[in-house]
């Protein structure tokens, strides 16, 4: 529980520490929910080219730059053609398709690669279904300003709106 206690601060109540631990265990469940969620989306360990069991060899995998096989998985995965892919990423269609045919990606492509499966992950989460997922995905939605969830993600921001507005979907909010 030494790392319980740093996170939930030096109170001596058992309850507290109890309840801190709690939580503490529950993120911790989440994050490797969510990696393996993602390392799926992305196309597995098989994919990848490694295996991934924790956050730190996830973002080593991103700096080294993820195999071009993760492209076609991802494109599978997204129902997203070659074009869409493209454009949600901020990337240009020709750069993707040079990827696609050998070398690894760069940094900043595998980068937004994870964002995008971080976001299908969650989709398929919070709103179930695959399939109804991907519609949502690619719907205009009236939270973005009328813009489909996968035309936000090209940027950070955007990505943390999407992940805002599932957030308000999965806990009962309107979106």
């Amino acid at each position: 529980m030494p790392a319980a206690r740093s996170l939930c601060g030096s109170d001596s109540s058992s309850v507290t520490n109890l309840t801190c631990a709690t939580n503490v265990a529950i993120i911790s469940d989440r994050m490797v929910n969510e990696l393996r969620a993602v390392v799926q989306e992305l196309g597995g360990e098989q994919a990848l080219g490694r295996r991934l069991a924790s956050d730190r060899d996830l973002r080593d995998a991103i700096r080294q730059g993820f195999p071009p096989a993760v492209v076609e998985e991802l494109m599978r995965a997204s129902g997203l053609t070659l074009k869409e892919l493209a454009a949600a990423l901020d990337l240009s269609t020709r750069s993707l398709q040079r990827r696609r045919r050998g070398g690894r990606l760069a940094r900043y492509e595998s980068d937004r690669l994870y964002r995008l499966a971080r976001i299908i992950a969650l989709a398929r989460e919070y709103l179930g279904e695959h399939e109804r997922a991907l519609r949502w995905l690619k719907h205009p939605n009236r939270a973005l300003g009328g813009i489909a969830p996968v035309t936000a993600i090209d940027t950070e921001l955007g990505a943390r709106q999407v992940e805002n507005v599932l957030g308000r979907i999965a806990y009962g909010g309107i979106s």
